[in-house]
């Protein structure tokens, strides 16, 4: 997951709300999001090389999100980030604690939320704390919450002004905001150390490079009455949506 646009508590009817771009290479294998079989009560979709996720919630309301952190010469580390997905979503413990029991030496860069409505916590392999994310509008890219990136700023924006229009389609504008190519000036650009070249194909909220790209977006909405809408669209390297997932439940 290289994008996540969050409200928390920012609409009376909709306590939380996450609309994420996964971004990836097209070679590595993937499945839709589905309710797991090996780890009950978990909705997500699945890397099929390394087992983990990027994104998924469960039947009692926790939801956490992965991205990693953007470097041009990750460290050589032994797990894969995508087991930590699953790993914090399953345990026993509250989300800030499980946020605070990862061994973060044992994988690559990477930045973890997790909570619910209720409280979202962040980590990440760059400060090693944990902090409680304030209720508003948020952004997470390949560095720190609310960095000043193009893309995040621009999803936060367009959070925003989606959670002012009709819930009627809420979701499509959701899909629309992270459908955006648009460029950014190099000027607003980060420098991460891999290149302006690179930075300017990086830097849309929908990436579209050869070979690696968004694979799919995701929006979720979690209802004041405890029902919680779950909507996936997969896309190809053309750009091309290639299967959609719609899931609704009530919170357990």
């Amino acid at each position: 997951m290289c994008l996540v646009g969050l409200a928390l508590g920012a609409a009376p009817d909709l306590p939380l709300v996450l609309a994420a771009n996964r971004d990836e290479r097209f070679t590595r294998p993937a499945a839709p999001a589905r309710w797991w079989d090996d780890v009950p009560g978990l909705l997500a979709g699945r890397d099929l090389q390394a087992r983990g996720t990027w994104l998924g919630l469960t039947r009692q309301g926790r939801v956490a999100a992965l991205t990693n952190v953007r470097t041009p010469s990750p460290p050589a580390a032994p797990r894969s980030r995508g087991e930590l997905v699953a790993g914090v979503l399953a345990a026993p413990t509250p989300p800030e604690a499980a946020l605070g029991s990862i061994a973060r030496e044992l994988y690559p860069p990477f930045s973890l939320l997790a909570g619910g409505p209720a409280g979202l916590w962040w980590t990440s392999s760059l400060t090693g704390t944990v902090e409680r994310l304030a209720p508003g509008i948020h952004g997470l890219s390949n560095h720190l919450p609310d960095s000043l990136w193009p893309k995040v700023m621009k999803v936060r924006q367009g959070l925003a002004q989606a959670l002012e229009g009709p819930r009627a389609v809420l979701v499509e504008r959701l899909f629309s905001l992270l459908a955006d190519r648009s460029a950014a000036p190099d000027a607003a650009l980060p420098d991460t150390g891999v290149g302006l070249a690179l930075e300017r194909g990086l830097a849309p909220v929908f990436v579209s490079l050869p070979g690696y790209g968004t694979r799919c977006s995701t929006v979720i909405l979690f209802h004041g009455g405890g029902t919680v809408t779950f909507h996936e669209r997969s896309f190809d390297e053309h750009a091309a949506v290639t299967g959609e997932v719609h899931v609704d439940f009530q919170v357990a």
